[in-house]
Formats: structure tokens, C-alpha cells, sequence
């Protein structure tokens, strides 16, 4: 009897160690922020071998995959990802939101109840308590508190979303030194390998002048655009970017931020985590989360069809090439998974869409604002809107109810009024989109994917394609460009899979954002989380 249960208990130690094999040493997540679906194929002639042709060539290309709410942002766009549910579950609905408590806007991740570690700048007060529910990094956490997660990012949304409540570390960029600091709500101090990374890798040391990769004939934009914002001093938008030269000290790390080098910085801060935290070195999976915000922080300025932006991503290609490199170096070839996709992508400059003959425009809403008060004045006798935020209007509940008013038919009436503005597509009150189901209604159902009742404004409008909001009519407002809508511009973006259990080919099924943190519960035999409601690629998983 003894004999037998020393067999079971081998073979199922056995079994176990099979089971665990399975699965990677490691999983990194790369997110792109503000990157197109038409990227990897518009520049993919001049991208080396071993960088995104990597995951295009070796790897599972998910081509339609879609957010499916508004607004597409940073903060809930890097929340989906990680927590597999919808802003309307995960509370993130915007990188800022209007906070009736204290009459301001917030930023997504500010706790002013933490301090800031490794700077005595106040950008580390900051923590995921805004998170509604569990990230999948949380998960692997809870279930195996020996696996590692580390979290790195130029924006502190980008580092403490995907990093979760349970980081093991995460960093982000503190613009006051050029270099990455933390929060107590995580370390007490920063790591000492951290401590002398940033003593000799930091902004001002890599910073550098910026001009092409490649021969100027090998690109397909054009230089010196219209549609372009022109920075940190120089008389037009056009190369070379010498950064040294450019702004003064205090705007010197905004300004190295636009650049490529910070990608080059964030990739080297990447593998100083993968040795000094010793991630993927034993049998249980570790994560690695890594958001590159400059194409993003870049992206606004100059636009999806700009010089800077190709050049921009034929440097990032040459960092995830090192980073694979890396990787396969450490943990070998089946050693690791990697996912890459986006938070979101962005919409073509408005004015070029416009002078090109296509839809699309401004909506200037100083003066719409304006024009609302005023008639809140004489239909009701005062100016009942508190703020506007994110295309939210918050209506000023408190001197509502005191007038003995009705807020469900003021809503109305403002709904009624923004629906008369000829650049507005939809628009919505809280009560439609809490008590209205929007089955048959593409635009409704996002806002409502969208929508937080605590958070969100009363009414809430969406603009028609190719437009975006300003606040007023100025020279610099035609120039540059932003995102958040439903639309496919802004909706569609990459997603690339590599490394163990990934086999090679293009899936052209429907798949959500949040289908991605489903599927890495699977990879990795984990309970769903929280308030994931994502599925599983189904072909990831398919031999």
C-alpha cells in the first residue's frame, strides 16, 4: 500500500511538473500608446527582420480587433486590457474624470493619501484605488504570490493599471528629474538597482538630436507638414529635432519625451528589470508590462501621416527587436509569451481631412459652452452646468434639487439642445443610457460600455467621424490631432502574439480588447478575474 501511494504521489508530481512546463517562464505585455492597425503594414518595407515582422512573420497576427466603448483613452484603454472588462465595470472612464467630492478634475491614478518614492516631486502620489476590480497581473499574483510583476511606463496610468494593485514594482517617469520613481502605496523606497539605473540612465543623458533613421528618399510622408505642431522652439515642423538646443531646463524632460531616445531609455529600464528582478528564472510564470507613451505624447503633435511618426516607429521596431533579443536570450526560445497591441489609435488631423476634400472638422466648445449657459439662464434663471470633461456634461445637482427641479428634465433639455449642433453625431442622458438598452444601437452600446454613474457626466455627446473637440478657434487648434471616439480610427488597433504556445498565422475573427486578459487566464491556468466579461482567442489555442 505504501509502495502505491509512493507511485501516486511520484507520478503526480510528475504530472504537475508537465502541467507547469506548459507554461511560460514569462509573460511581457507590450502596449503601444496611439498606435494604428495600418502601421505595421504602411512602414512594415523599411522595419528590420527581428522586430514587429517578428510577430508579423513568426508569430499570430489578431487583425480585427476592436474596443468596444468610448472614451478610447489611455487609462481605460490600458485597464481593459488588463482586467478584461469594460470601463462601465472597471471604473476607469477617462485619464481624468470631474469629481463632484471635491469640485476638480482627477487624474485617473491620484491618491493624494500615498507620497512619491524616489523624487520629491508630487507625481508619485499615485495608486490603482480607482481600479474597480483585478487586473490579470492581480490574479497570477493571488494565486501564485511568488511570481513577479513588474510594471514600467513614461505615464503613471500606463505603469499602475497593467501593474495592478499587487505590482511587484511599478515605475514611471517623474518630469521634475528625468527619471522613473514609484509610490509608497507600492515600495517604501526604490529598489537600489533602480536607484543607480537612474544615477547614470536618465533623460538628460540620453537625450540627443533627432534626425531620420534612413535616407530621406526610403519614406513615404512628407516633412515640414501644415497639419504639424511645431515644438520647443523651432520656427517649423521639420527635421533635425536638436533637443539640446531646444526649450530650457524646466521643459527639458517634456521635451525628451516626444523623442524617440525615450523609448531607447524605457527598453533599457526593461532589461535592467529582467536581471536585476530575475523575472522568468524559475518555474513560476513572472509578467513584465511595458507601455511605450511616446509614440502617443508624439502622435498629438504631429499626426498619424507625419514624417516624425514614421521615423518614430521604424526606431520603435529596432527596440522590440532588442527586447526580443533579450528575452529569447534569457528565457530561450519557448521560454517566453509576448503579447503587443495599443490603447488606442487617433484620428487624422481634422484640418487636413478638411482641406482634402473629406468629412471631418472642429467643434469649438468655449463658445458652444457659452451659448448653453446663456440658455440655461433663460430657461431656468441661472447656469446649471458645473463642468464639462471628456464630452461629459455634470450638471450642478446640488442648486437643482434647491430649485426643486427636475435634473432628469433639464438633462432633456440640454440633450435636445447639443443634439441641434450639426457636428454632434449622438447624445445621450445618464437616465437613457442607465435605463435604455442599446442592443441595435452601435454608438449607444459603447457609451454605455463607457459609462460610470458616480464618474460620468449627465449627458454625454459623440462627435460625427473625422471631428474632434477644441476649446476655442486659434491657429495652433487646427494643428495636431487627438482620439476617444467610437470610430474605427481610433478603435482598430494591432495585437500580436509570440513565443511558447503561439503558433504562427493571420485571424481575421472579431475579438474585443478585452478578449486579451481571458486568454492569458488560459495560458496560464488561471481563474478569471473579477469583473472580466472578455473571451478567450480561441485560435491562440488551437494546435
Amino acid at each position: 500500500m505504501k509502495t502505491n501511494l509512493l507511485f501516486f504521489l511520484f507520478f503526480s508530481a510528475i504530472n504537475l511538473v508537465a502541467q507547469e512546463t506548459k507554461k511560460p517562464k514569462l509573460i511581457v505585455g507590450i502596449v503601444v500608446d496611439q498606435m494604428c492597425y495600418d502601421y505595421l503594414y504602411r512602414y512594415q518595407a523599411n522595419f528590420c527582420k527581428t522586430g514587429f515582422n517578428r510577430f508579423l512573420n513568426q508569430g499570430m497576427n489578431i487583425r480585427n480587433i476592436l474596443y468596444n466603448y468610448v472614451p478610447t483613452y489611455t487609462g481605460p484603454g490600458h485597464a481593459s486590457i488588463y482586467t478584461g472588462s469594460i470601463p462601465a465595470d472597471h471604473g476607469i472612464v477617462g485619464n481624468e474624470w470631474y469629481d463632484r467630492k471635491t469640485s476638480s478634475v482627477i487624474n485617473c491614478v491620484t491618491d493624494t493619501r500615498e507620497s512619491t518614492i524616489g523624487s520629491i516631486s508630487t507625481d508619485g502620489q499615485r495608486s490603482p484605488r480607482n481600479l474597480k476590480t483585478y487586473t490579470i497581473t492581480d490574479q497570477l499574483k493571488l494565486t501564485y504570490p511568488s511570481a513577479r510583476v513588474i510594471s514600467i511606463s513614461y505615464k503613471d496610468r500606463s505603469a499602475i493599471l497593467p501593474g495592478g494593485h499587487l505590482s511587484d514594482g511599478s515605475y514611471w517617469f517623474d518630469y521634475a528629474t528625468g527619471t522613473f520613481i514609484t509610490s509608497s502605496f507600492f515600495k517604501k523606497e526604490l529598489p537600489l538597482w533602480l536607484q543607480q539605473f537612474n544615477s547614470k540612465n536618465n533623460s538628460k543623458s540620453y537625450t540627443k538630436s533627432w534626425d531620420l533613421l534612413l535616407s530621406k528618399e526610403r519614406y513615404t510622408s512628407v516633412d515640414k507638414s501644415p497639419y504639424e505642431l511645431i515644438i520647443g522652439g523651432k520656427t517649423s515642423a521639420e527635421f533635425p529635432y536638436n533637443f539640446l538646443e531646444m526649450g530650457n531646463e524646466a521643459s527639458a524632460n517634456q521635451l525628451f519625451t516626444i523623442s524617440p531616445f525615450a523609448n531607447t531609455l524605457l527598453t533599457d529600464l526593461a532589461l535592467e528589470s529582467l536581471k536585476n528582478e530575475k523575472l522568468g528564472e524559475d518555474l513560476q510564470t513572472d509578467m513584465l508590462c511595458i507601455s511605450y507613451s511616446t509614440p502617443d505624447i508624439a502622435g498629438h503633435a504631429f499626426g498619424p501621416y507625419s514624417l516624425e511618426i514614421e521615423d518614430m516607429y521604424l526606431r520603435l521596431d529596432l527596440e522590440i527587436s532588442r527586447l526580443l533579443d533579450a528575452l529569447s536570450a534569457k528565457c530561450g526560445k519557448d521560454g517566453f509569451t509576448v503579447f503587443l497591441t495599443a490603447d488606442h489609435a487617433v484620428v487624422p488631423v481634422p484640418q487636413m481631412l478638411i482641406d482634402k476634400k473629406l468629412p471631418g472638422g472642429y467643434l469649438f466648445f468655449d463658445t458652444k459652452l457659452s451659448e448653453l449657459a446663456k440658455k440655461s439662464i433663460e430657461k431656468f434663471g441661472e447656469n446649471l452646468i458645473e463642468k464639462e470633461e471628456n464630452q461629459n456634461i455634470y450638471l450642478n445637482k446640488t442648486r437643482i434639487s434647491s430649485l426643486n427641479l427636475s435634473i432628469n428634465l433639464i438633462a432633456d433639455y440640454f440633450r435636445d439642445e447639443i443634439r441641434t449642433w450639426p457636428e454632434v453625431k449622438a447624445v445621450y442622458t445618464s437616465k437613457e443610457l442607465i435605463e435604455d438598452n442599446g442592443a441595435n444601437n452601435t454608438w449607444k452600446t459603447m457609451i454605455q460600455n463607457g459609462y460610470d454613474y458616480e464618474r460620468s457626466g449627465e449627458i454625454i455627446f459623440t462627435l460625427e467621424p473625422g471631428y474632434l473637440l477644441k476649446s476655442s478657434d486659434t491657429s495652433s487648434a487646427h494643428q495636431g490631432t487627438s482620439h476617444g471616439s467610437s470610430f474605427s480610427y481610433d478603435t482598430h488597433v494591432p495585437l500580436l502574439w509570440y513565443g511558447k504556445n503561439i503558433t504562427k498565422g493571420d485571424v481575421f475573427t472579431p475579438y474585443q480588447i478585452i478578449d486579451i486578459a481571458p486568454t492569458l487566464s488560459h495560458l496560464l491556468n488561471l481563474q478569471q478575474t473579477g469583473a472580466m466579461t472578455g473571451i478567450p482567442i480561441q485560435e491562440i489555442f488551437r494546435k
